[in-house]
């Protein structure tokens, strides 16, 4: 890109220049190479086509989970923390290794033991991951450490529709009332792989939250 100096304003198009105005300046720069027809068709462009589309997916199965549970994570205390998400989003769908590149999905990723690792790994911003109290959920059962200090357990179930990008959620509060262990109900279908998210509060204040 430079600029000109000219007693003729010259705007658009002229042979392989682009001329427009930026700035209060008159500007010049080369004709972009990129033809979108060419990008949607040629060979060339295949991989490109392909990276393009998966993060396209990773982005929206990131912002419909980030919206499902927005009225918690807007609490950890990090502006970045979508970008961060949807690298984390990006990285469990790498672990899917029965799509063809360029189809690869969240939802794969999700069903390998990788994938549900990383996700509960997920640190949001300033609160701890509830992983760090020894908590697990086994056969809709939430089993607490000796040393979760928490009074109250929020824990919000979520089903993901991985194709049309929406969301359905239940979510329950339980108190804890120093009980190593409570039952909870799964709402949706044995056939359907909810995602559990678990915020743990204390005198009020949240103090963990995270995938479980």
């Amino acid at each position: 890109m430079a600029t000109y100096e000219s007693l003729i304003k010259i705007k658009g198009t002229v042979g392989g220049l682009v001329f427009y105005e930026l700035n209060g300046k008159n500007v010049v720069r080369k004709k972009s190479g990129f033809n979108k027809t060419a990008f949607k068709k040629s060979p060339a462009y295949e991989k490109v086509r392909q990276n393009s589309s998966e993060f396209g997916h990773c982005s929206k199965t990131g912002k419909v989970i980030r919206t499902a549970l927005d009225a918690y994570i807007r609490q950890a205390g990090d502006p970045l923390l979508y970008q961060q998400f949807a690298k984390v989003m990006t990285e469990i769908k790498n672990l899917d290794l029965i799509s063809e590149r360029g189809k690869r999905t969240v939802k794969k990723g999700l069903e390998t033991e990788q994938g549900k690792a990383l996700l509960k790994a997920f640190t949001f911003g300033t609160k701890a991951n509830p992983g760090s109290e020894m908590i697990m959920i086994k056969n809709n059962t939430i089993h607490f450490g000796q040393n979760c200090s928490a009074e109250e357990a929020v824990i919000v179930t979520l089903k993901i529709d991985f194709e049309k990008y929406t969301a359905d959620s239940i979510e329950k509060s339980i108190p804890i009332n120093q009980h190593d262990e409570i039952n909870f109900e799964n709402h949706f279908l044995e056939t359907e792989i909810p995602i559990y998210f678990m915020v743990l509060k204390k005198n009020g204040d949240i103090t963990h939250m995270g995938f479980v």
